[in-house]
């Protein structure tokens, strides 16, 4: 059989080609430690890896969710125990404006803390969380609490803040609203919130000898029963708080199993093994080198060689 000079050179140079192509490939998957570069390496576990790709997507941005649900969590608690303990004074100056002793600087001076307090407390119900917004106010884009030229606070926030999805159909409310924690409370037939029941004891003591025994009485007695119901809902907030952050705790373990066991996935589908391609690396190339030898060698040879 004849073989003509022309399909010599093409197949030794199609045999060369294909042998350097796979040294590139087998160095490129050791410098990868990937056994797929393309997906016409397998079409198959290509398009199984693009679905897991999609899946791994959606699973990081739900632990970045579950972090920052734990961070407004989190930074919720401590305002609510800046409310409890500012609540707690009140209850202490409550209970010493109820003394008989007093006269009327000494009831001067517990207004005068209260109505700090009560800023306090206006300055707490307007914390901006981790992203800027108002932690109470809500779904509301301004902040949480306004207050008036006479000192009347009012909420200005809007509803819930929408609840924040960390899982499959899985979401957490990571904020509350002021309304719940701050308002809401009945005294005597009448809705008041945390502000006015502090800001109202603050005027009954301020009016020095102008006030009855009775309407003092009358007015510790109202800010006793607001106090209590104050105090209640920080208490519930904060109970429902820890409550959420232990569901998130489960929630992020659970998260970082599942990715963990993606990248082991992954791996075995993608994965080469790099030592046995190191192996193949060096047969190719032994074969790459003869195969180039050996052409050089036969490209050289003239008629005169082939007939001596």
């Amino acid at each position: 059989m004849k073989i003509g000079t022309a399909y010599f050179f093409d197949s030794r140079n199609r045999q060369m080609g294909d042998l350097s192509g796979l040294a590139a490939k087998l160095q490129e998957q050791i410098a990868t430690g990937k056994r797929i570069l393309a997906p016409s390496d397998d079409p198959i576990v290509s398009a199984r890896l693009a679905r897991m790709s999609g899946t791994a997507a959606d699973q990081s941005q739900f632990a970045s969710n579950v972090k920052l649900a734990q961070g407004l969590l989190g930074q919720t608690d401590t305002a609510l125990e800046s409310v409890s303990n500012d609540l707690q004074r009140v209850q202490e100056l409550l209970i010493r404006a109820g003394s008989d002793t007093l006269n009327d600087d000494n009831r001067a001076a517990l207004a005068a803390e209260l109505k700090s307090i009560a800023d306090n407390l206006y300055a707490t119900a307007n914390t901006t969380d981790v992203r800027g917004t108002a932690l109470f106010g809500g779904s509301g884009a301004g902040p949480a609490y306004t207050r008036a030229a006479d000192g009347t606070v009012s909420f200005a926030g809007e509803g819930e803040a929408p609840p924040i999805p960390v899982g499959e159909g899985i979401t957490v409310q990571a904020t509350d609203s002021g309304q719940r924690i701050f308002g809401g409370i009945q005294v005597g037939g009448t809705a008041k919130d945390v502000f006015k029941i502090v800001s109202d004891l603050a005027a009954a003591l301020d009016l020095g000898g102008s006030a009855t025994p009775a309407d003092r009485k009358q007015a510790l007695a109202d800010a006793s029963d607001g106090l209590s119901q104050a105090m209640q809902n920080v208490t519930t907030a904060r109970a429902s708080i820890g409550a959420r952050g232990a569901r998130l705790d489960i929630q992020a373990d659970s998260l970082a199993k599942a990715a963990n066991n993606y990248d082991i996935e992954r791996g075995n589908l993608e994965g080469v093994d790099v030592q046995a391609a190191i192996t193949d690396l060096q047969k190719t190339m032994l074969t790459l080198q003869a195969t180039q030898s050996s052409f050089t060698m036969l490209s050289r040879l003239s008629l005169f060689d082939y007939i001596r």
